[in-house]
């Protein structure tokens, strides 16, 4: 996807480091706001598959660090649950000065929370996402263990969260308590979505159902099932992001299907992008406005999240010759109903290849079933048959291919 560095200041002036991801022609069709945990960052793997899955359907999402965490300026010392609400909603005002108004808010444990009460203060909110959020912002008293009566007793303390040391102060505790969530619920006017994993052994389950009887309807629920509170494993966090971006789409006006680019023709790149991770072969591709996944299987060293670039090109044969022999049939008027191409690749051994370089010689070798539903005569199965062998991707692979590479500039 394209993501594009940012920075925006907030209500005290300090410079909050954010990602915007967005469609890669830029042309979404929505734009929202994620809220990541309690001493998480933007960068976190789950914010980043969440905010990429929800881009892909042309819904663009701000990510950013919090006062004091990250990239972002300040002192995390000196901030409450009031100025993460306070920041949220100075990025809501950023999107709307500079892109579009924020519709969709989505929060991930004390994120969670942060959305719910900042979605009063973001008048544009359609929809709000609460995943693995406590129902109470004090419930983070929990997480600091011990540390929180120090902390209460002495006014601060240090608490060591995920191998990284914080300082924390009472002034946070105070404000926690403060917050009363059946009266931010009871106001909420937007719809919500929970989501939550019933093994959730930092916030439980109960914290979902609370929120989820507090809150006015419309409202979901959808169990994350198996998955822990970070949603550490990329396949619950991408699960999550395809689950918000189907639900969120019906209050955003965000068709179910993807749409082609809506750019100018003068201003659309028609050139189809493909983006690998540093992580396994998984690659985000995108053409003319369609967002696909393509993948290597897992014994090859892949997640098998996708096609494989061969299955694409396969692909590509078998829609064109479709395609083809639909547009030959209707151009004659015959009674043809469907075309079904079964495909598959291999490489085989070329013994006629006498001026090869190589010791062994293999050619690849795409085999092609092609089955003709409709009442057509033999005449017509054998014409159609021939047709096939001129589809242009068909031609494309058989005349010799040509590919030239350039190194773009970063």
């Amino acid at each position: 996807m394209n993501t594009k560095r940012i920075t925006f200041a907030n209500s005290r002036g300090e410079r909050l480091a954010a990602r915007l991801e967005l469609p890669e022609d830029e042309q979404p069709l929505a734009y929202a706001l994620f809220a990541h945990c309690f001493t998480c960052s933007k960068d976190l793997t789950a914010a980043v598959h969440i905010a990429r899955a929800l881009s892909s359907r042309r819904i663009a999402v701000l990510r950013f660090d919090f006062t004091g965490l990250g990239e972002s300026e300040g002192e995390f010392a000196a901030t409450t649950f009031s100025s993460e609400v306070s920041d949220l909603v100075a990025a809501a005002r950023f999107l709307e000065q500079e892109y579009e108004a924020p519709r969709l808010l989505i929060g991930h444990s004390l994120g969670g929370a942060a959305v719910l009460a900042a979605a009063a203060e973001i008048p544009t909110t359609a929809a709000v996402v609460a995943i693995a959020a406590p129902f109470r912002p004090v419930q983070v008293w929990d997480l600091l263990g011990e540390a929180a009566e120090r902390i209460e007793e002495t006014g601060q303390g240090t608490v060591t969260i995920a191998g990284r040391t914080f300082t924390i102060r009472k002034s946070l505790l105070d404000d926690l308590d403060a917050h009363h969530p059946e009266d931010t619920l009871r106001r909420l006017r937007a719809a919500l979505l929970v989501m939550h994993a019933p093994g959730d052994q930092v916030v439980g389950i109960d914290n979902a159902t609370d929120i989820y009887r507090a809150a006015p309807h419309p409202k979901s629920f959808v169990s994350l099932d198996s998955a822990d509170h970070l949603l550490s494993d990329s396949r619950d966090s991408r699960y999550a992001g395809g689950i918000i971006a189907a639900w969120a789409g019906r209050y955003l006006g965000v068709p179910e299907t993807p749409v082609p680019s809506q750019a100018p023709p003068e201003a659309a790149d028609s050139r189809v992008t493909a983006r690998t991770g540093a992580a396994g072969f998984r690659t985000e591709l995108f053409a003319d406005g369609f967002s696909l996944v393509a993948d290597e299987p897992v014994a090859d060293g892949g997640g098998n999240e996708g096609p494989s670039p061969y299955d694409y090109l396969l692909v590509a044969l078998g829609a064109c010759t479709g395609m083809t022999l639909r547009m030959y049939a209707r151009s004659k008027g015959w009674p043809l109903e469907e075309v079904v191409v079964r495909l598959s690749h291999r490489k085989v051994h070329a013994d006629d290849c006498r001026d090869c370089d190589e010791k062994e010689r293999r050619l690849d070798t795409f085999e092609r079933e092609v089955e003709l539903r409709g009442e057509l005569d033999e005449a017509q199965r054998q014409r159609l048959l021939e047709i096939a062998g001129r589809c242009p991707v068909h031609r494309t692979l058989t005349a010799g291919v040509r590919v030239v590479t350039t190194l773009r500039p970063v």
